[in-house]
This record gives structure tokens, sequence and C-alpha cells, in this order.
């Protein structure tokens, strides 16, 4: 099973780079498939991503990314392996 992570931008580096926050933990993901700017020019910070395996999949908007995060929080409920995707920092 593939599970995307939501993230929200919150900073962009050099390139394609930028850093998500997941569940108060930071992460670097690349933007390469959906920009580092949106259809208007804005940079995405503080836009919510969808992540897997690093990269930011699609756009997604804040509700999308706060239901998806209460779903995967309780599947940690039942599957704490899900854990090390909402909690890395607890995990290293």
């Amino acid at each position: 099973m593939c599970i995307g992570i939501p993230g929200q931008i919150c900073d962009i580096g050099p390139g394609n780079s930028a850093q998500i926050e997941v569940s108060g933990a930071k992460r670097d993901v690349d933007l390469s498939l959906v920009g580092t700017h949106d259809e208007n020019g804005q940079a995405r910070i503080g836009q919510w991503v969808l992540v897997h395996v690093g990269f930011a999949m699609s756009v997604i908007d804040e509700q999308e990314a706060r239901e998806t995060l209460d779903a995967l929080h309780n599947m940690y409920d039942v599957e704490p392996d899900v854990g090390v995707l909402l909690f890395p920092q607890e995990y290293r």
C-alpha cells in the first residue's frame, strides 16, 4: 500500500527543494512535480501538499489535508507502524 502524507510547506529552498511540516516535524521534500509557485506566481509557502517518498505529488486544500491526517492518526491507534509516517522524529 502506498500512503501519501499531507504536509504544509513552511520553507522553499534552492531549486525545487522545500521543507514541510507534518505533525510538528519538519521534512525535506522535492517540489519538482508541483512546482515552487502556484498558477498565480505565488510561492507555495503555506500551501498543503500530499507527499510520497520525499516528493510532493499534488497540492491539496487544507480541509483534505486535515481529514487525511485525522484518518492516519486513527490508523495509528490500530496499526502503530503508521507512526513512522506521522512522527518521524520519534523513530530516529
